[in-house]
């Protein structure tokens, strides 16, 4: 079915970061319902160039490899984003879309503001306390509702463990992406 979809074949850019994926069809003049992976999507609205590649789930796949889409409007509406792109100019083909997942490459994203991050940007960072005793490396992020949290990948005994460290100024005192490493006020035993 990639032959009926109008897109041209791409080369995913070295730094694509997956933002999100197609949900399903947004009306008859091929809007589609987008599903952020971001509760502030703002890497989605600032991209005119979306990659898409299937699903990593079942279901129905309708074309292969890596697609580029390009966004001519993305808008939140009611509790979705939905987006329309060039050539995709109804409903079968916006369905056609379903469970794509959508990458953006990580040198549009906008710019955070100061003392912002993208978690993206923190995963891989390596992590020491003040004293300079290393605890793990940030192996994903956590959204507890009122704050996020490092997990922190950490050899102990030589076994592999997990660290959650509050990702809040009250114990981290320097994110320093030139040197990929993070000073926090956490001692090993906590």
């Amino acid at each position: 079915m990639a032959a009926s979809l109008p897109l041209d074949p791409a080369q995913l850019p070295d730094d694509a970061v997956e933002v999100g994926r197609i949900a399903d069809a947004w009306g008859v003049k091929g809007w589609f319902k987008v599903l952020p992976h971001s509760r502030d999507p703002q890497a989605l609205f600032a991209s005119r160039r979306w990659y898409l590649q299937p699903s990593e789930r079942g279901g129905a796949k309708t074309f292969s490899g890596t697609l580029q889409l390009s966004i001519l409007q993305a808008r939140e509406h009611a509790d979705v984003l939905v987006a329309q792109a060039q050539g995709i100019d109804d409903r079968d083909a916006a369905d056609s879309l379903r469970g794509a997942r959508i990458f953006v490459a990580r040198s549009g994203f906008p710019s955070p503001a100061q003392d912002e991050y993208y978690w993206v940007d923190l995963i891989g960072l390596q992590v020491s306390n003040r004293e300079g005793v290393a605890l793990g490396q940030v192996r994903e992020l956590l959204s507890t509702g009122p704050q996020t949290v490092l997990v922190l990948a950490c050899e102990q005994d030589g076994k592999t463990h997990e660290r959650m460290i509050p990702f809040v100024s009250a114990f981290v005192d320097t994110v320093d992406l030139p040197e990929k490493r993070i000073i926090v006020d956490w001692q090993p035993d906590y």
